[in-house]
């Protein structure tokens, strides 16, 4: 029996970095059907309650077709930046990796959206 949920990092891949006091966070699908279930469910309401406790002010996101990805820019979310914060990663590095553990309810076409192996 598949499992209820699986996490993001099955279906895509993401980087992450800093823009002063904000965060871009881009989430890139492995395949268009992932990139479909992405645009359909990976909506701003998602990733701001994910980080909730970093109280980003709001989440934008950007669709990027062309590479089968979405940005999303979390701003105020590194408490004052790079120069200022006193958290750990200052600069967002590892807020790509935190959003890719992220459960997600087991896709229907789970394996049109897996990387081919």
């Amino acid at each position: 029996a598949m499992s209820a949920t699986i996490r993001l990092f099955d279906i895509a891949h993401a980087r992450s970095g800093d823009k002063g006091n904000h965060a871009n966070i881009g989430v890139l699908a492995y395949t268009w059907a992932g990139y479909e279930w992405l645009k359909a469910h990976m909506t701003t309401e998602v990733v701001a309650a994910y980080f909730a406790s970093m109280k980003p002010s709001r989440v934008v996101r950007y669709e990027a077709p062309n590479v089968l990805g979405l940005n999303f820019l979390l701003y105020d979310i590194l408490a004052g930046g790079a120069s200022q914060s006193l958290r750990i990663d200052t600069q967002g590095k590892t807020l790509a990796s935190a959003l890719l553990q992220m459960r997600i309810g087991t896709p229907e076409k789970l394996s049109a959206m897996t990387r081919n192996r």
